[in-house]
C-alpha cells in the first residue's frame, strides 16, 4: 500500500470513525458544506472498510448519525436565528443562492430536506433555512433521517466498492497503479456529484429568478 493511501486510510479505526464523523457533522451543522468535504469523508470511510481497516457497518452508522445530528443542529440554529440567518456574514456572499434555496423549500415543502441531502450547498443550508421557516421539527426529522440514511449508505457503499476494486487491481497490476486507479475513481465520483449539485443549484437560482 502506498504511503499516500496509508496517510488517508491507514490510521487506527477509531481515528477514522472520529474524523469521518466530525467532518460530516461539521459540514451539515454550520453551513460549510461548500468547503468541508463531508461527501468525500463518507466515501473514504467506505474505502477504509473495504481495505479491512474499519467496519463497513460502523462507518455507515457513524456517517448516518453524524448527518442526521448535524442537520438537527443546523435546524435548531435556523430556528433560533429566524430571518436573521440570511444576514450572517458567513452567508452574505451566497445571498442569491440562499434565496434560491428558500424558494426550493417553498416549492418542495418538507421533501426538500431529503432532496437537499444530495447537493453540497443545499445540504449545508437547507436544515437551517427549514428551521427559520418554522417547519415543525418532527416533520423535519422524518425527512432528515430518510435523507441521511439514503445519502450515508450510498456514499459509504460507493467507497466500499471502490476499495474492493483496489483489492482486485492490486492483484493484477501491483500496488502503485491500483492506488492511482482507486483514487481516480473516488475523485471522479466526487466531481460528478459536485457538478450535478452545481447544475441543480443553477436550476434553482433560475427558477427563483423567474418567480421573482
Amino acid at each position: 500500500m502506498s504511503g499516500l493511501l496509508e496517510q488517508v486510510l491507514g490510521q487506527p479505526a477509531w481515528i477514522v470513525y472520529l474524523v469521518v464523523g466530525i467532518v460530516v457533522f461539521v459540514e451539515d451543522a454550520i453551513f460549510v458544506g461548500f468547503v468541508v468535504p463531508g461527501e468525500t469523508a463518507a466515501i473514504l470511510g467506505g474505502v477504509s472498510a473495504a481495505l479491512g481497516n474499519t467496519s463497513l457497518v460502523v462507518v455507515a452508522l457513524v456517517v448516518v448519525a453524524a448527518a442526521v445530528i448535524g442537520d438537527s443542529v443546523g435546524f435548531e440554529i435556523g430556528r433560533v436565528l429566524g430571518p436573521r440567518l440570511v444576514d450572517l456574514r458567513l452567508l452574505r456572499r451566497a445571498r442569491p443562492r440562499l434565496e434560491a434555496a428558500e424558494e426550493f423549500i417553498r416549492r418542495r415543502g418538507p421533501v426538500s430536506v431529503f432532496l437537499a441531502r444530495w447537493t453540497a450547498f443545499l445540504r449545508a443550508v437547507v436544515p437551517a433555512l427549514a428551521g427559520s421557516s418554522r417547519l415543525p421539527y418532527p416533520t423535519f426529522l422524518v425527512w432528515n433521517a430518510l435523507g441521511g440514511l439514503a445519502w450515508g449508505v450510498t456514499c459509504v457503499v460507493g467507497g466500499y466498492l471502490a476499495g474492493h476494486s483496489y483489492r482486485t487491481l492490486e492483484h493484477w497490476l501491483g500496488v502503485g497503479p491500483a492506488v492511482v486507479v482507486v483514487l481516480l475513481a473516488v475523485g471522479a465520483y466526487v466531481v460528478y456529484r459536485r457538478r450535478r449539485g452545481e447544475r441543480d443549484d443553477a436550476q434553482d437560482v433560475g427558477a427563483a429568478e423567474r418567480t421573482a
